[in-house]
Parts: structure tokens; sequence; C-alpha cells
């Protein structure tokens, strides 16, 4: 499974932006998908994660109320929706999946990995 996500940029803080997360293969369905983010000099850290098997989903305390992950209908595409981005929101963003995986919160829990995608929040 190819993974890439897309969707960063440069914006200012308070404003929004959608990450999206494609796959070579139409699998999302059985996948937990899982976002996660590394900024400069820090480790790789959870942001959030949706299960394959019922729906639900997870998120770090630092953007509960603010992101939201999703998928499209056709389980080809997550989405995180970002609002009222804050300077410390800056950094790569991944995304993440497993077979039939639960939700976890720990890079360790995931298989299959893309590149990153660059998210600066600007004061």
């Amino acid at each position: 499974v190819q993974l890439q996500a897309y969707g960063g940029g440069l914006v200012q803080v308070g404003g929004s932006l959608r990450l999206s997360c494609a796959a070579s293969t139409r699998t999302f369905s059985v996948q937990t998908v899982a976002w996660f983010r590394q900024a400069p000099g820090k480790q790789r850290e959870f942001v959030a994660a949706n299960s394959w098997n019922n729906g639900s989903s997870k998120y770090s305390d630092s953007v509960t109320g603010r992101f939201t992950i999703s998928r499209d209908n056709a389980w080809t595409t997550v989405y995180l929706q970002m609002n009222n981005l804050k300077v410390e929101d800056t950094a790569i963003y991944y995304c993440a999946t497993r077979f039939f995986g639960l939700l976890n919160l720990t890079p360790s829990g995931y298989d299959y990995w893309g590149h990153g995608t660059l998210v600066t929040v600007s004061s």
C-alpha cells in the first residue's frame, strides 16, 4: 500500500487547512488510518486516528476540538480538517495505516506510511 499525503502549506494563526491522504489501493475500508506530525527537533507525535471497524476516532489533547479526521465515501481518501491553527501546529504531517488495526497512538502501531506534507503556521 502506498500512501500520499498532501494539502500542507503556509497559513496564518487561526486559519484552516485540510490535509488529504490517498491510498494506492481501495483498502481504507479495512484499515485504521492515523495522522502523526513531527516538528523540527521533536519526536513524531500522534494527532488523530480513525478506526476501520466502527468508525470511531481518537485525537490528541492538543488538537481536540480543532481537528477532525474523516474518510470519503469511496474509501480512497482520508482527510484531516485543521481549524483554528496555532503556531505550535507547525510540523510535517504524516498519514499511516494498518490493516484491521486498533486505534493506536504510537507510530509502531502502523505499518504503512506516506511521505509527509509540511504545515507552517505563521503568527
